[in-house]
Formats: structure tokens, C-alpha cells, sequence
């Protein structure tokens, strides 16, 4: 006869759980409900039996006990770019470890009646909260322009009215880790590449590079690009501007890939010529030749953050006006001091 701990044949049960971690099915219940009185030890050793056995909770029960669907909506705008795409990847992942469901609904469209029609539908399928990943600024006008009927949670870096909760990496804290960087190596000239200034992250990017350059005495050069590689490529290969300065801080890797290969055709080095700096650290950024300095965005920590501020909202606590997640310079070997004027 099995041992009382180990689950028989079939689907294991809570009181299997319960068993097998050493408390009660109660305790069980809570943590899967998310429950904030709980230890995190306790929390952590019901999450690993859960994984263990496999145990699925059944989200017909979950719902009738909680008065909840258990699923959160979730609006993503461009989710065929790198950054909203690993947002909303992110958000699902953090979900899970919550016992939510997703419904994803993506825009790609820059009018305010399509995210309302996003809203709507999502408000059909009985979702208990809304996740807006917004990296453009008309992704918001819904969300900002009137009440939603759930609670909701904003991702993207503004600062809105306190109505609205918001939560993301600080992206500001990351241009001027760029700066500063650059600087520590004795550069006085960096042109910026920026995304459309209609993103918000591109925005707040550009504001805190020039804020930091600035604040420096350093000469900063803006051309606005389209994130895209091809981009880079023309600014590299032609740019006059790029015999103007001894760096460039792209808002994001995509936009330094293409950079790299301009200036190669150019027969300027990086960087031994000029310096290059991305932003995102995609998986790819590693393997540029020369492996691209950049910025680190932790989706996973802004992922667990939105859905502690969903939680927080459904549990009618306070929730935090705005959360921002601190980015990490990533150093690698496309950056050095500036070639001394009088080398060759």
C-alpha cells in the first residue's frame, strides 16, 4: 500500500500536496489562492511538492471559492518587438506561479478605439484584471482617457495620475548608466540613435541620455531611428555624424547590430574607431562581433511585480503608484577608451 504521502493512480490531490509538504490542506489552499499570510518558506515548500507531483488545481473550484475567474487579461501592444514581446511572456510566467490564466490580446494599431476594443473583449471573458503593456504613448489614451471596469495594471515607464498604477524598468536609470560608462572611459562626444519617440521607453531613453550628457558637459548628437537594423546599418555606412563623435548609444540592440555592420563597411572599428552601446540584451548581444556592451531589462522581476500589484488590487491593499525595476549594465567588448586624436 503506497505511503499516505505519495499520491495512488490518477490525478493527485490537494490533500496529497498537503501530505507530502507536512501541513495542512488548508495551508495548501492558500497558497495556491496567493495569499499574502503565509510564510515564504512554508509558500516555497508547497510550490515545490505542487511541481513535484504535477498537481493541477482545478480552476472550477478555485473560481466558485474565491468568487474569482482566476484569469487576467492581458492588452500588449506591438508584441512583435523584443520588448513587449518578453513583457508579455514574462506576465504569463508570473501568473502561473500565482495559479492565474492569460487571455492575451494584441494591438497593433495606434488609435485609441483599438485598445478599447481590446478592453472590451477581455472584459466579455470575466477577467479579474488587466495587464496594459504599453510601450506607445497611444497605447494609453484608453486606459488613462476614462475607468476601466477591472482593476488595472500599467506597463510602461510614466508617471500617470495616481489613479492608475504603473510598473516597469526604469529606463531612465538605464541611459544614465550608458552615460556615466562612457564617460568613466574618457568619451566627450556620443551621438544617441533613438527609438520613435512616440514609445515611451524610447522617450524616457532619450530624455535621461541628454539630462546625463548635460549634466556632464558632453556633446550629445540625436538622430531618432525606427529600431529596426536596417536603420542602424544606414547611419553606419553613411552617417556624417559618425566622424563627429567617439561613441553611440543605440536604444536598443537591434538598431547597434546594424550600426556594426554600417560602420564595417566603412572600415571603422569598433572600437578601437568608436564605441557602440545597445540597449535590451537580447541573446543574441553577446555574440556581436565585437560581443555589444548593453543594458540588462529584467522582464521577469516587472512580470512578478505587475501580478503583485493585480493581486494586491483584487485584494483591495494599497498598491504602489508607480514601480520601477532597476536595469544592469552589461560590459563587453564594444566599448573602450576614445582613440587618442593624434593616432593613427
Amino acid at each position: 500500500m503506497p505511503a499516505e504521502s505519495t499520491p495512488a493512480r490518477g490525478r493527485p490531490s490537494i490533500y496529497d500536496v498537503a501530505a507530502r509538504a507536512g501541513v495542512s490542506h488548508m495551508t495548501v489552499s492558500r497558497v495556491i489562492n496567493a495569499q499574502t499570510n503565509i510564510k515564504e518558506s512554508t509558500r516555497q515548500k508547497v510550490l515545490d511538492v505542487i511541481a513535484e507531483l504535477g498537481y493541477q488545481p482545478s480552476s472550477t473550484a478555485r473560481a466558485l471559492a474565491s468568487g474569482q475567474s482566476r484569469r487576467i487579461g492581458v492588452v500588449v501592444d506591438a508584441a512583435d518587438h523584443y520588448g513587449p514581446k518578453s513583457m508579455l511572456l514574462a506576465i504569463e510566467r508570473a501568473a502561473r506561479e500565482v495559479g492565474f490564466s492569460v487571455e492575451a490580446f494584441s494591438i497593433s494599431g495606434h488609435q485609441e478605439a483599438t485598445t478599447s476594443t481590446a478592453l472590451a473583449e477581455l472584459a466579455q471573458h470575466e477577467v479579474d484584471a488587466v495587464c496594459m503593456i504599453a510601450p506607445r504613448l497611444s497605447s494609453l489614451l484608453a486606459v488613462t482617457g476614462g475607468p476601466v471596469p477591472v482593476p488595472t495594471i500599467v506597463v510602461g515607464d510614466f508617471d500617470a495620475e495616481p489613479s492608475v498604477a504603473t510598473v516597469a524598468v526604469d529606463q531612465g536609470a538605464g541611459a544614465a548608466m550608458v552615460v556615466e560608462h562612457l564617460a568613466s572611459l574618457g568619451h566627450e562626444s556620443v551621438l544617441h540613435l533613438a527609438g520613435p519617440l512616440d514609445w515611451i521607453d524610447a522617450l524616457a531613453r532619450e530624455g535621461a541620455w541628454r539630462r546625463a550628457m548635460d549634466g556632464r558637459g558632453m556633446r550629445a548628437e540625436l538622430l531618432v531611428g525606427d529600431w529596426s537594423s536596417d536603420y542602424g546599418y544606414e547611419v553606419g555606412a553613411s552617417h556624417p555624424l559618425i566622424e563627429q563623435v567617439t561613441a553611440v548609444f543605440a536604444s536598443n540592440d537591434q538598431m547597434a547590430l546594424g550600426l556594426m555592420h554600417g560602420l564595417w563597411t566603412r572600415g571603422i572599428r569598433v572600437p578601437d574607431d568608436i564605441s557602440v552601446v545597445g540597449y535590451d540584451d537580447t541573446p543574441e548581444s553577446r555574440h556581436f562581433l565585437p560581443p555589444l556592451t548593453t543594458i540588462r531589462q529584467d522582464f521577469p522581476a516587472v512580470g512578478r511585480a505587475a501580478m503583485q500589484a493585480v493581486l494586491g488590487s483584487l485584494e483591495k491593499r494599497d498598491v504602489p503608484h508607480r514601480q520601477r525595476v532597476t536595469p544592469e549594465l552589461i560590459i563587453r567588448e564594444s566599448t573602450a577608451p576614445p582613440r587618442a586624436a593624434d593616432a593613427e
